[in-house]
């Protein structure tokens, strides 16, 4: 597998650090509706980590959700609102909205639920020399005290304002806050350097080392939070810890409309829980995967057509299959069958293939594309039981990491006991031309589903774990 660094901007081998892939997900500021944007970045990590588990790789998935902000501030205040009603009110909307999306998060630390680790991580960087207070009661982290500041963004000295307010206080224009004094009308913690709030970037970096340790695998987000958010996350975590802090960032593009940039200026935000209303959220996860997570995408009513298109021809090769196999007709398989077989599992080797490139989820949606014409083409015709159960078994492999025809994978109404001893008796059929690869497959997707195959001189048996 290889993966995009945005630490070097390069393609790199994907090499965990251990048995489990640590991945920590910036989430949303909980001050409005989540967006089309925010869902092409929850569902492309939900997509990575899924792929991973695929893999092999155990994976744990950190999504934080920002309950304290300026934002939310501004917002209590416009609405006449306390900044708790907000932040409840679009909590539940965003986690309705992953719900929606069938998008998995292990871990949904809140930062108002943290406050002594910050307080905690501040006062170490203050200890070390990385931080100071001022006479406001505010605490800054000293940017020259990091030597690869910018390393990250590639983003030069003159460029590194961090559009914070109070720079009057600050060492250097570019520093920027842990902690912020108390402002009237504001939430407030009390804290060694008086009453106040945490600064935006070191409630990532607190989480994340609280549940990931002081190295993990994975921090994504989007572009947009290169800088200064995943910079300063950077700067100021490795500044405490001393070492090395995470191994790839990752970052998605941006969703435009009309090849403009979504944004409240120009009105053209749509909330996430609106498009999932009007098009399925299936519809809506074909769509966000049929370009790669890297590239910026335009929104249109025709896109989104095309991405219901494929849905449903995909929904088709499997009513297909499920035909084939509901025939049971396992006690021959022709020359062209094997043929078609051979195909099928050529098709699963190029998506897997794709999505190991850094996750292309555009070329793996090809790949099944093609398995949709091999099934309309070949398999409804010959009928043939072996590339049937091969095809159907890769488009629930397909499944497991797409999220998009879990309907139509758990619509099969035969019973347990007759699915697997056919199965049975095609693996049967592939050790005997020597068809191991295939046979594997066909063992270990049933071993993933709790089914357990004992294979001796006399057969196959099997029995649920």
């Amino acid at each position: 597998m290889r993966i995009f660094n945005t630490l070097g901007r390069s393609l790199q081998p994907f090499e965990p650090l251990g048995s489990t892939v640590k991945m920590y997900v910036c989430g949303p500021t909980v001050y409005d509706e989540v967006h089309m944007g925010h869902g092409r970045t929850f569902v492309a990590y939900d997509l990575m980590s899924r792929y991973l588990k695929l893999r092999g790789f155990n994976v744990i998935r950190v999504q934080n959700i920002t309950d304290i902000d300026d934002k939310i501030i501004k917002r209590a205040n416009d609405s006449g609102k306390s900044w708790e009603e907000i932040v409840d009110v679009y909590s539940k909307s965003y986690l309705e909205a992953l719900d929606s999306l069938k998008v998995k998060v292990d871990l949904h630390p809140r930062v108002s639920m943290h406050i002594n680790e910050i307080i905690s991580f501040i006062e170490g960087l203050i200890e070390k020399g990385h931080a100071y207070q001022t006479s406001s009661g505010s605490v800054y982290f000293d940017v020259d005290t990091y030597r690869n500041y910018g390393e990250l963004s590639n983003t030069a000295k003159n460029l590194w304002s961090q559009g914070e307010e109070s720079v009057r206080e600050k060492k250097h224009p570019y520093d920027f806050a842990l902690w912020k004094a108390s402002k009237p009308n504001e939430p407030f913690w009390d804290s060694p350097w008086g009453r106040g709030r945490p600064g935006w970037h070191i409630e990532c970096s607190t989480m994340s080392t609280r549940y990931l340790g002081e190295t993990f695998d994975i921090h994504g987000g989007g572009m947009d939070l290169i800088f200064p958010h995943h910079e300063n996350e950077r700067a100021q975590s490795e500044s405490m810890l001393g070492h090395p802090w995470v191994k790839y960032w990752v970052h998605t593009a941006f969703i435009t409309i009309k090849k403009e940039k979504m944004s409240k200026s120009l009105g053209n935000i749509i909330p996430l829980k609106d498009i999932i209303k009007k098009w399925g959220a299936s519809t809506l996860r074909v769509w966000f995967l049929s370009s790669h997570y890297r590239t910026n995408v335009d929104f249109s009513d025709e896109s989104m057509e095309q991405a219901k298109s494929s849905l449903e021809r995909f929904r088709n090769a499997i009513a297909v299959l499920r035909s084939v196999i509901k025939e049971g007709n396992i006690s021959y398989s022709s020359e062209r069958g094997i043929k078609t077989s051979n195909k099928v599992l050529s098709i699963y080797q190029k998506f897997l293939t794709s999505m190991d490139d850094d996750f292309d989820t555009a070329s793996a949606l090809a790949s099944i594309h093609e398995l949709a014409t091999l099934v309309f083409t070949e398999i409804q015709e010959s009928r043939d039981f072996l590339s049937s159960v091969l095809a159907m078994q890769v488009m629930e492999n397909f499944n497991s990491v797409f999220r998009v025809l879990d309907e139509e994978i758990n619509a099969n109404s035969l019973s347990l006991e007759r699915i697997v001893d056919n199965i049975l008796e095609v693996r049967k059929t592939l050790r005997e031309k020597k068809m191991y690869e295939a046979s594997d497959m066909i063992r270990d997707a049933l071993m993933k589903a709790g089914i357990k195959i004992m294979d001796s001189k006399e057969g196959s048996t099997w029995r649920l774990e």
